[in-house]
């Protein structure tokens, strides 16, 4: 049967200065590697990218718009600063869409696919072992969007990892205060429902896996 060619990769050598901005810091805050209420500003953004400050500004007026960075009345640009409420919120959208995003997954849940998410949970597990906050976030996001991917429901995706931008730099500050030793338990219980074709399981074990990770930034 033919297949269609798969896509290249994208070479950071044709991106837009705009697109290498936006690309790089969206990754730096969803990935947490800045802390929550960290100040940024268009000049420091367009010395530390080479770039002018039309460029600096689209990519942060882009950000800004996804929830990633905020704005304040002033002009102030910063990372999100979460409060109590505003976390559970999240939570609950991310219960809701995230094991809906796995259930449409489930049907092109090919062995490959799990192998590879076996593969991102041990580098998860090794992220917790060495106390790198930003690399546990980095492949535990990894490993719910490996899985989501499969849901070929880009729309619905596109409104989780809104959600991630939102909580990124907070559950990276969370994860180095707690000084976790154990990878997500619930990690576990996604793969072996994956390997089950349990869709109610896998469903529980995401729902799980969302809430119980996010309510530790709330205590």
């Amino acid at each position: 049967m033919h297949r269609p060619p798969r896509a290249l990769p994208l070479d950071p050598s044709t991106l837009s200065a705009h697109d290498r901005v936006y690309r790089t810091l969206r990754a730096r805050v969803m990935h947490g590697e800045m802390a929550p209420g960290q100040a940024l500003t268009l000049r420091g953004i367009g010395r530390d990218f080479g770039v002018s400050m039309t460029p600096a500004r689209e990519a942060v007026q882009r950000l800004v718009a996804e929830g990633a960075l905020t704005m304040s009345a002033s002009g102030r640009v910063s990372t999100p600063e979460l409060s109590t409420e505003r976390i559970e919120e999240l939570a609950s959208i991310r219960a809701l869409l995230e094991p809906e995003l796995a259930s449409r997954a489930l049907p092109r849940a090919h062995l490959a696919l799990i192998d590879r998410m076996e593969a991102i949970n041990a580098a998860t597990t090794d992220a917790v072992l060495r106390a790198d906050a930003v690399t546990y976030v980095r492949t535990n996001l990894e490993f719910h969007r490996t899985l989501y991917l499969r849901a070929q429901s880009p729309a619905m995706l596109a409104m989780v990892e809104t959600l991630w931008l939102q909580l990124g730099p907070t559950m990276s500050a969370l994860y180095s205060r707690l000084r976790r030793n154990t990878p997500p338990p619930h990690h576990r219980l996604i793969l072996a429902a994956l390997h089950a074709g349990d869709e109610p399981g896998l469903r529980l074990a995401v729902r799980t896996d969302v809430t119980q990770g996010l309510r530790h930034l709330t205590q």
